[in-house]
């Protein structure tokens, strides 16, 4: 009996590791729109990094004329 539902077990994780595991096929506009959004996430990132890049030139050039 307890190789019976050892058996069941084990079918029953393999078959949910196959199914959850497989990636839905998308469309190319799919594909498309889902780059453009990633683009635009890494430009907002780099602009944001510029930015504080900016602002501490800023204060550096501040604390020389300071001194």
């Amino acid at each position: 009996m307890k190789k019976l539902i050892y058996t069941f077990l084990i079918l029953f994780s393999l078959s949910i590791a196959v199914t959850g595991c497989r990636e839905e096929n998308k469309t190319p506009e799919e594909k498309v729109e889902e780059t453009i959004d990633e683009i635009g996430d890494d430009l907002e990132d780099a602009s944001d990094d510029v930015d504080d890049a900016m602002d501490d030139v800023k204060e550096e050039i501040d604390e020389e004329i300071e001194d």
